[in-house]
């Protein structure tokens, strides 16, 4: 893939990233929870890699930031998330490990790592654990809307995965 087109794919990502958010949510616990971030993150992980994947999480979440759509905890939660299905896909070279990659990275692993990150930039631990569950059930969520995703893609042989 060519610089320019994995530049053009990573900038429709964050398109659809961001956009798609502002669709698809649903309440869940004291927060809403917004799976197309981590379908984003599973399809980009698979189908560019954990960094391209990670730079990706980046930027939606700083968009949704600067417009006032997104909380600061979604760093942590979709760049790690989006990391471990890379890696995890890299490694089995199966998109439900990208996908499994996913709910650990976004919502075990994000959701520990944003306790201190709450507290340096918003001033509380004790907000950040509330967020444990809806960053599981958000990831989770979305991490099967991706697989379902690449299913179909690979059925219809739109893309050739590996």
């Amino acid at each position: 893939m060519t610089n320019t087109k994995r530049l053009t794919v990573m900038a429709m990502f964050v398109a659809i990233g961001v956009v798609g958010a502002q669709f698809i949510w649903f309440p869940a616990g004291v927060a809403r929870a917004y799976p197309v971030q981590h379908t984003v993150n599973v399809i980009a992980a698979i189908i560019l890699g954990p960094i391209p994947a990670v730079v990706i999480a980046f930027l939606i979440g700083l968009v949704r930031n600067l417009l006032g759509l997104g909380s600061l905890l979604a760093f942590p939660g979709g760049m790690i998330g989006a990391l471990f299905a890379g890696l995890l896909y890299k490694k089995f070279g199966s998109k439900g490990w990208a996908a499994a990659g996913e709910v650990i990275g976004t919502g075990f692993i994000g959701a520990w790592f944003a306790v201190p990150f709450a507290n340096v930039l918003m001033g509380s631990t004790f907000a950040a654990w509330f967020f444990v569950p809806p960053f599981l059930i958000s990831s989770a969520t979305g991490a099967a809307l991706g697989w379902l995703v690449l299913a179909r893609v690979k059925q219809e042989r739109l893309m050739r995965l590996q």
